[in-house]
């Protein structure tokens, strides 16, 4: 699967996207475990991912994926857009 990470999420991750093998079913809240555990060390006056993470919201091909549980396919594009104000 894909994840692209936006903004926030971008800076504590260290880069854009990053592409995870599933081996099996995996939910979206196993995902974020994942990332969470791959970028435990943010860059200098950066969150770490975790906080980011269970700020943030979801689009799972490009639709709204606010269910933790949802299953994520291995050939899925997931967005994490986390909360940011502006136009």
């Amino acid at each position: 699967m894909l994840v692209r990470y936006f903004a926030a999420a971008r800076a504590a991750a260290g880069t854009e996207t990053e592409t995870l093998t599933l081996d099996r079913p995996t939910t979206r809240r196993e995902v974020q475990d994942l990332l969470a555990h791959a970028h435990p060390h943010p860059a200098p006056g950066q969150p770490c991912l975790a906080q980011v993470l269970t700020r943030s919201s979801y689009l799972l091909n490009g639709i709204a994926c606010p269910d933790p549980d949802t299953t994520i396919p291995d050939e899925a594009v997931l967005d994490v857009l986390p909360p940011f104000s502006g136009g």
